[in-house]
């Protein structure tokens, strides 16, 4: 069997972790993980043998770093887990003038799967968005993208969750099957330490004994991401489809819009140029 190279974004800990140890147990598989904090992705990828790169989603400039390097190593990547986001408070701009919780969850994550194209192409990748069922609560307005107006911390999670929502089902149009099967989920609620940078009530919740109990583990929260890497795109799931349980689940109604999609996709981009 060829060896899959598979590249998973917000391996440091929760359910990119997770991911990541369960696929290690696959055979012919080199690892590939991503972080924001060196000492914690190290750690991971050491436990498990994989290789690892760290890059701050906070700065494109490091995205742009981390995808010239990838491309270099991997001319063929077989899985990419944009799986990197989180939640933030308060209100804080990047380095690149964009809304940090719009650019950690949907920019980023959008322009490392455009620069890795050739990669991906050559693959014949699986390309998987981490999303949320908080994309039910969220709203984008092309004219207000950073959300000057209205900002809220679980509001502004819920769009950038959308947005993944979104861009999966857009870039699938795009590109054909044959080349690449673009594809997003639901992990679940999870107990992990997602919530650390989010507002009063998320950190509340996320650190609750109460919210512990009732979060799945990270294991669970990873194993639709887990089943979408190893299984077949057009057998096993719809290229396009957003997954909720390992199965098929309608989106959001700015997802089910195509025309609104592609708008969206189209300027998204014009941000990363």
């Amino acid at each position: 069997m060829t060896e899959r190279t598979i590249v998973i974004t917000g391996a440091s800990d929760g359910i990119g972790a997770a991911a990541a140890a369960m696929l290690s147990a696959q055979p012919d598989v080199r690892l590939v993980l991503v972080g924001r904090t060196e000492s914690k992705i190290r750690a991971v990828a050491e436990s498990l043998g994989a290789e690892f790169h760290v890059c701050d989603y906070s700065s494109l400039d490091q995205v742009r770093a981390l995808a010239a390097t990838l491309s270099e190593k991997h001319p063929a990547i077989h899985v990419l887990a944009n799986n990197a986001g989180g939640v933030f408070a308060p209100r804080t701009v990047t380095v690149d003038g964009y809304e940090t919780t719009f650019q950690v969850n949907h920019l980023a994550g959008l322009l490392l799967t455009e620069l890795l194209l050739p990669s991906l192409v050559a693959g014949k990748a699986k390309v998987i968005f981490t999303a949320s069922m908080a994309a039910f609560q969220g709203n984008i307005d092309l004219a207000d993208l950073g959300k000057e107006t209205g900002w809220t911390s679980f509001g502004a999670y819920g769009a950038g969750k959308l947005a993944n929502i979104i861009t999966a089902r857009a870039m699938q149009r795009r590109y054909p099957a044959r080349e690449i099967s673009v594809v997003s989920f639901h992990p679940g609620v999870v107990a992990t330490s997602f919530g650390s940078r989010g507002g009063r009530l998320v950190k509340w919740l996320y650190g609750s004994w109460l919210g512990k109990k009732v979060m799945l583990t990270a294991e669970q929260g990873a194993d639709t991401l887990v089943w979408l890497a190893t299984t077949t795109p057009g057998v096993d799931w719809r290229p396009g489809g957003y997954y909720v349980k390992r199965k098929l689940t309608a989106p959001p109604a700015q997802a089910d819009s195509d025309a609104f999609g592609d708008r969206f996709l189209e300027a998204s981009e014009l941000l990363i140029r």
